[in-house]
């Protein structure tokens, strides 16, 4: 082939060749694919999330600081839920110990101690001899009166005799009616003397008998007052009188004890007490409520009750100081706080209460007090978070933090 017919050849490869698409990559600027957005997008989305992101952490990093720092802005207090009180409430009030039957024992006549039986701590029995007084003045007291009934009686005899010959002479009319009326008013006269002098002699001998102590019922002799030879004065003188003998019966005892009027509502008769004495540690004693005085004290504003023990065998003694315990019933529930949660301001007695993060300075009434413990009567909820050792400074409204809370039975 000549080169002529080459080249005019060549004109038509090239329209060949022409006849074909370009590529992608030769397309215009003005004409991109989509794969090309899509990509752009991606890419552009990325870079907003990471700035987002950046940003968003930034924000919440601020914030959790400026919460930190309101919260360690705000007071750290502890907090303790009231512990609520069963209705039936335990008080426990002092007693005097006393013997049911207590008595002093005086002299009924005048005279010298001859003899004492009995001394202190010994048991007697109703009616034992307890000592003999020597009554000389009395003895011969009694003699004279004696002697006085014998003439008196001697004369109301002969009397009697002159009165019934001069009615028998009246018969015959041998005497005047005055002579008979005389010796009836001389026999009345006489019978009158006689049973003055039969007085008189039983007044004396009464008081001879008198010589004679005897024990008035069954007991313990608690004291004696008076020794061989002692002047004795009678108990029913205006003089100086001291007891010979005490005499106490300590089979059953009772305890006195004085009931705040607040309580006085729940007393009643029959309820059940135990005491309990320094001298046995760990140890009650159960006693009755027998009897209440009814009334209110009006200088003490107490209510008297007696509560009696029965101590057969004489462990408990007279006279001791005794801790009363008495379940006393309320009609409502009171609540239990540590003295250390009150408020002592100028308007009253107050508590600090958490509620929704704040303070709230709620008035109370107050019960009891326990020491360590004081009685809520009013004023508190159960669910209440009392504030304990609250500051001086506190105030209503202000925000705090609690670091600590305690539940109602970790109360001590």
């Amino acid at each position: 082939m000549s080169p002529q017919t080459e080249d005019i050849g060549q004109p038509e490869d090239i329209k060949q060749i022409g006849a074909q698409p370009l590529p992608s990559s030769d397309v215009g600027e003005g004409k991109r694919s989509p794969k090309h957005w899509l990509g752009l997008a991606i890419a552009v989305i990325v870079v907003m999330a990471l700035l987002v992101s950046g940003i968003w952490s930034r924000v919440k990093a601020r914030t959790a600081l400026n919460v930190e720092t309101a919260q360690s802005a705000l007071t750290a207090v502890s907090v303790v839920s009231p512990k609520q009180t069963a209705p039936a409430d335990e008080i426990i009030l002092p007693g005097n110990v006393q013997p049911f039957i207590t008595s002093p024992i005086y002299a009924r006549t005048n005279g010298y101690l001859k003899k004492w039986y009995f001394d202190i701590g010994a048991h007697v029995k109703q009616g034992q001899l307890l000592a003999v007084i020597e009554t000389p003045e009395v003895d011969q007291q009694l003699q004279q009166a004696r002697s006085n009934l014998l003439t008196a009686q001697a004369n109301l005899e002969l009397a009697s005799i002159t009165k019934t010959r001069y009615q028998g002479l009246l018969k015959s009319n041998a005497v005047a009616q005055q002579d008979v009326d005389n010796a009836v008013g001389t026999f009345n006269a006489n019978k009158a003397i006689v049973e003055a002098d039969k007085a008189a002699v039983e007044q004396y001998s009464a008081l001879v008998s008198f010589e004679k102590v005897y024990a008035p019922f069954d007991g313990v002799i608690t004291a004696r007052n008076t020794d061989i030879g002692d002047l004795i004065n009678s108990g029913s003188g205006g003089g100086v009188k001291t007891d010979l003998f005490h005499v106490a019966q300590p089979g059953t005892l009772r305890v006195y004890v004085n009931v705040p009027e607040e309580y006085s509502q729940g007393i009643k008769t029959g309820m059940t007490a135990d005491l309990s004495l320094a001298e046995f540690p760990g140890r009650t004693f159960q006693g009755k409520l027998v009897r209440t005085a009814d009334a209110i004290n009006l200088t003490t504003r107490t209510l008297l009750i007696e509560v009696d023990v029965a101590n057969p065998a004489g462990t408990l003694l007279t006279g001791s100081y005794a801790e009363v315990h008495l379940a006393v019933p309320t009609h409502v529930s009171t609540f239990l706080l540590p003295v250390n949660t009150l408020l002592f301001r100028s308007e009253g007695l107050r508590v600090g209460i958490v509620k929704d993060g704040k303070v709230v300075l709620t008035p109370v009434t107050p019960g009891h007090d326990f020491g360590d413990q004081i009685e809520i009567v009013s004023g508190l909820q159960a669910n209440d978070q009392v504030i304990i050792n609250p500051p001086d400074s506190i105030i209503s409204g202000q925000g705090v933090q609690i670091v600590q809370a305690t539940l109602p039975g970790d109360i001590k």
